[in-house]
């Protein structure tokens, strides 16, 4: 089965991969996140051979520095597996500091 330190290694990389196709290159060069929590719900795991597929959103608006992300994975029959939230920070690349979330920022991630 996959390991639970997998499937957060995955929960980033979807996270990461979001921002690169939607973020505009001089949001990407100018911010970096953070994740500063991780809630998983494991319902279900995958075997060797298996796959899933995984859809990423943001259920809301940011808070302060803070967005919360969706997460969930699918099995072959379609059920989620697992589902996660995960909460991220927004870093100013230049300062180093934690920053409020901008709006141009947030808008292109929102339903």
């Amino acid at each position: 089965h996959v390991n639970n330190a997998v499937w957060v290694n995955w929960i980033q990389d979807m996270a990461t991969a979001h921002w690169e196709a939607v973020a505009p290159l001089a949001h990407q060069q100018a911010y970096v996140w953070v994740v500063t929590r991780h809630e998983i719900d494991y319902r279900g795991n995958i075997a060797l051979g298996e796959s899933v597929n995984a859809v990423t959103f943001l259920p809301e608006g940011p808070t302060g520095a803070r967005f919360d992300r969706r997460v969930d994975f699918t099995n072959a029959a379609g059920k989620i597996i697992v589902s996660a939230k995960t909460t991220w920070a927004l870093i100013d690349r230049a300062s180093g500091r934690l920053m409020r979330v901008p709006k141009d920022v947030a808008a292109p991630f929102m339903p």
